[in-house]
């Protein structure tokens, strides 16, 4: 039994499927990856931490943007979806569709159990490559636990975390703070502190 060749797609071939697509899909290296499905939890989180910094950065050059909006890491040929987006000053699009953003200042992405690993490890890997990203948080799940990696000046990275719902993040990049509480509104923990 012979196995079928892998069909290499292009990034225009991608963007042009993807554009038309019911479900969104990663590209990497001539292929799309599916994305997986997501949960109530991931998506409260998702829109209190979007309404969180949509509204502290009202009347500022950042804009936020959901896990509608796609980035390109043009370094690697990563195409992703990143569960928030901020990015300061003048939006950077790879075309005239202005769907696919270049020069993130920080992204937010939430754990679930079949992304955790690929989020903490090669896809981080991919996001440092971006010149423009100075800040990347992970949000958990199950508990009310946040992590930020920060960009230093020798381009390492500066973890700060924070646990329970009493707890806050300040987010020094775009200048704004996230209370615990807030991400986790509405959410039914495992794991609360």
């Amino acid at each position: 039994m012979s196995r079928q060749p892998k069909l290499y797609l292009s990034p225009e071939d991608y963007l042009a499927l993807e554009r038309r697509a019911e479900w969104k899909s990663e590209y990497l290296d001539g292929e799309m990856i599916a994305m997986p499905r997501v949960n109530e939890a991931h998506c409260l989180i998702v829109v209190n931490t979007v309404s969180e910094l949509g509204r502290q950065l009202k009347k500022r050059s950042s804009q936020a943007y959901a896990s509608a909006m796609r980035i390109k890491v043009s370094p690697t040929g990563l195409f992703t979806y990143p569960d928030v987006i901020v990015v300061c000053g003048q939006a950077q699009f790879d075309d005239s569709q202005r769907d696919t953003l270049l020069n993130p200042t920080l992204i937010i992405e939430v754990l679930s159990d079949s992304t955790e690993a690929y989020d903490r490890g090669r896809k981080f890997e991919h996001y440092r490559k971006l010149e423009s990203l100075t800040e990347y948080v992970l949000i958990a799940q199950h508990r009310p636990h946040v992590e930020s990696y920060r960009r230093q000046p020798d381009q390492g990275w500066v973890l700060t975390e924070s646990d329970g719902l009493e707890g806050s993040l300040r987010l020094d990049t775009i200048d704004c703070e996230l209370a615990l509480a807030e991400i986790y509104d509405k959410v039914e923990l495992s794991g609360a502190a």
